[in-house]
């Protein structure tokens, strides 16, 4: 389990945030980010003042391999 607490203030963290090439440029993208603690933030670049979502690496890779995979096709 992660020591940051999701929903943290993105601004507030320590950390180099990262945002997809495939972002537009209507700012529809997220940007995730390292932590010092080995989990993984993610934040709405829209609002880099909002809040983050905290995941551990092993939630991230998880969700990573499913998206792959094609399981949240159906989502978009």
């Amino acid at each position: 389990m992660s020591a940051t607490p999701n929903g943290v203030r993105a601004s507030s963290l320590d950390a180099a945030w990262t945002k997809s090439q495939h972002s537009t440029a209507e700012g529809n993208c997220v940007e995730v980010a390292h932590l010092t603690d080995g989990s993984i933030a993610m934040r709405n670049s829209r609002d880099p003042e909002g809040p983050a979502l905290i995941y551990t690496a092993a939630e991230m890779a998880a969700f990573l391999a499913g998206a792959k995979d094609g399981e949240f096709d159906h989502l978009v």
